[in-house]
């Protein structure tokens, strides 16, 4: 009875130590693209010695006191020296906010209408180099994807605009 307790004890801690890693190879085909790979049965491929992982247990955890405080409560100690900034001063800071929005504003706008005039209602002009009808495919899809973006751009522009004082 002691020793087959004692040798399911070691069963037991054997088992904890166990390794997850396998073989890898580096696999180069003939156009000369890298492939890593778990098997190395096919030609080009060479197995790639790995070192061990190294696991570092994460430090123990201080429990923590949860803080509960009173939301009409003011802080009994504020930060002696936190910068305050006069109303003049801020209201300068939200105009020069503002400006800068519609200035992004304007020139996303601006390139939102160039790129739906490129677009020309899904069928822009084609160009030379696309003798490949999946060539134009793609690059007319990149414009619609393109034209998303900058309409979602112009939204978000507004909302933030509508969102100031």
């Amino acid at each position: 009875m002691k020793h087959s307790l004692i040798a399911l004890m070691l069963l037991a801690s054997a088992c904890g130590q166990s390794w997850a890693q396998s073989e890898v190879f580096l696999c180069i085909d003939e156009n000369g693209k890298r492939e890593y790979k778990n098997t190395g049965a096919t030609k080009g491929c060479k197995k790639v010695d790995l070192p061990g992982i190294t696991m570092i247990p994460a430090p123990p955890s201080v429990a923590r006191k949860p803080v509960v405080q009173n939301a009409s409560a003011k802080p009994s100690n504020p930060a002696p020296d936190f910068p305050k900034v006069d109303g003049e001063t801020q209201k300068t800071r939200d105009n020069d906010r503002r400006q800068i929005l519609l200035d992004e504003m304007k020139s996303e706008e601006q390139k939102l209408a160039n790129l739906r005039k490129e677009y020309n209602n899904g069928e822009p002009e084609r160009r030379g180099d696309e003798r490949n009808y999946a060539k134009y495919q793609e690059r007319v899809a990149a414009m619609k994807d393109d034209i998303t973006r900058a309409e979602k751009n112009v939204e978000a522009l507004r909302r933030e605009i509508a969102n100031l004082k």
